[in-house]
């Protein structure tokens, strides 16, 4: 099944188009409707500082974000024109990593960037994508905030561990999947038994995408001395991918996000776009 509702994450960071061009060529791909939402950043800074502020200063800051969101919508609303696809434009202020985890519940996929640390933006903006990813119930497509990614989903690489989110992961992958001209299981330090990975790591999970009618190699590795995501970072390298697909773990601890250690890692060193789902 085709995605045909997507979702595209604008806020005023200087990666936004990026993200915003390979959320169109997804909608045109699969004849999608696009929302972009923009989530409104705010001159944050604590209560007492705001009252020591000149009102003036204030207002001059608001007015410079009122600008880069209008120029946002433009951007948005203008290839989208010209890309020829349905668009929506939506806008949220205030808790932003909540109304954006709610927008998403409404749509096949979100395509969110990687934070990037040298950023100025808000704190709620740099966990956006984490609670997204977290409490949505969606697959999000991470776009990292570095390079350039002119293909999706061409050569793709599974990071498989055989749990319930890897699975769900794969799922949640089949419409780019089902694009690919190859497709590399790979299954770090594969564990046995009958809720592990079965006698050939990765094998299950092939033979079932084989049924969809995509031909997938199973690969293992194993790496005692090294994280497992810089593992499977080396093989998307080696392999050419442009596109990573894997479950994402952790959980929410009350206001805090609390990935597990594979996920964090790749959120913070992606090199390619990863398809997440928790």
């Amino acid at each position: 099944m085709a995605y045909k509702d997507l979702l595209v994450h604008l806020n005023n960071s200087k990666h936004r188009v990026r993200r915003l061009d390979m959320a169109i060529r997804l909608a045109q791909a699969s004849d999608a409707h696009l929302v972009g939402l923009y989530t409104a950043a705010d001159f944050f800074t604590s209560a007492f500082l705001t009252s020591q502020l000149a009102a003036g200063l204030i207002a001059a800051q608001r007015g410079l974000l009122a600008d880069e969101r209008n120029k946002a919508k433009a951007e948005f609303e203008e290839r989208g024109r010209k890309a020829g696809i349905s668009i929506e434009w939506r806008e949220v202020e205030e808790d932003s990593g909540a109304k954006a985890t709610l927008n998403t519940r409404y749509a096949d996929l979100a395509v969110i960037g990687q934070p990037d640390p040298d950023e100025a933006l808000s704190p709620k903006e740099l966990d956006l994508a984490e609670r997204v990813v977290l409490d949505s119930g969606r697959p999000v497509l991470m776009v990292p905030y570095a390079g350039r990614f002119p293909t999706l989903g061409q050569r793709v690489l599974i990071a498989w561990n055989a749990s319930a989110q890897a699975t769900r992961a794969v799922n949640d992958a089949l419409p780019l999947l089902a694009q690919a001209k190859a497709i590399t299981v790979l299954a770090v330090n594969p564990r046995g038994g009958e809720r592990g990975h079965g006698e050939v790591p990765g094998a299950d999970i092939a033979l079932h995408l084989a049924r969809h009618g995509l031909k997938a190699e199973a690969a293992h590795a194993f790496a005692d001395d090294i994280d497992a995501s810089d593992v499977i970072l080396s093989r998307a390298s080696d392999l050419g991918v442009d596109l990573i697909v894997m479950g994402a773990y952790g959980r929410p601890r009350l206001r805090e996000m609390v990935l597990g250690g594979v996920t964090r890692s790749l959120f913070q060193h992606m090199t390619v776009p990863v398809l997440m789902s928790h």
